[in-house]
């Protein structure tokens, strides 16, 4: 048996709650604890004064020691400052000094191939719980789904890391839209991301199975579950180990799920 270690983490461009402070080792600290094979992360920074000037993507890629990794802006600019929606063709641009946010997917399995399905933001904001500031009033932001065909240790698997609108109905209608766009690459496949949706909700909206069922919001204490691991076309597995726990970062924990592929014995001869 084979397993694939699978998880969904909102990063909060590595801020601590803790101290309040965005600190590089707490985030690769944090990596480091998943310690998975194949990651989607969202709310990720690149070249951002706030962070450093550093790309968490790659960050998180080195400490996993991940080959294969793909920063998607949602935003160029500062956050605050001055903001620009990313447009299709701008995942492929170069690592340049140039600020960014938006969400990655990380593997340490090979990517055979990717692609990338983009959303306006909504037209409303909302009131939102905003470390460090209380309920605020935030527009809302572009979307986007990255999808990676990964070669996984029973072949190729499609894993579709996203994160969604807070505006309640926008984010049900995206994530239709993701799961109808992912049914487009090979089976089988796994979405993972912060979808802004409570509890069952997901899967009933997508038809797609539930791999995880945990609490990951706030942080500190959680209450409710907004990261989550779907699948599609998943072959025999044994009984998926899900598990989540705080880690030095985010008000949010990630979803980790351990996939046990129960693999055929050979045929004698």
């Amino acid at each position: 048996m084979d397993d694939l270690r699978l998880a969904t983490w909102n990063v909060l461009h590595g801020r601590s709650l803790t101290h309040g402070q965005v600190v590089l080792d707490d985030l690769r600290a944090g990596a480091a604890a998943l310690d998975a094979d194949v990651v989607a992360l969202q709310e990720v920074d690149r070249h951002q004064p706030r962070s450093h000037d550093v790309d968490q993507v790659r960050e998180v890629a080195d400490v996993l020691g991940a080959r294969w990794f793909r920063f998607v802006p949602t935003l160029w600019g500062e956050p605050g400052v001055t903001w620009e929606r990313a447009r299709d063709g701008d995942e492929d641009a170069p690592s340049s000094a140039r600020s960014a946010y938006g969400i990655g997917l990380v593997s340490r399995r090979p990517v055979l191939a990717w692609a990338v399905r983009r959303f306006p933001p909504a037209r409303v904001g909302m009131p939102l719980l905003v470390p460090g500031r209380g309920i605020t009033m935030v527009d809302d932001e572009p979307r986007v789904a990255v999808a990676a065909l990964v070669d996984g240790p029973a072949g190729p698997l499609t894993v579709v890391a996203t994160h969604l609108s807070f505006v309640p109905g926008v984010n049900v209608r995206q994530l239709q839209t993701v799961t109808r766009w992912a049914e487009g690459y090979p089976r089988p496949r796994v979405l993972l991301g912060d979808l802004n949706l409570p509890g069952r909700l997901p899967s009933w909206v997508s038809g797609w199975r539930q791999l995880g069922r945990v609490a990951t919001y706030p942080s500190w204490r959680p209450l409710v579950q907004f990261d989550h691991a779907l699948a599609h076309g998943l072959g025999p597995q044994a009984e998926p180990q899900v598990t989540s726990r705080r880690l030095p970062v985010s008000d949010h924990r990630p979803l980790v799920v351990t996939l046990t592929t129960r693999m055929r014995p050979a045929r004698r001869t």
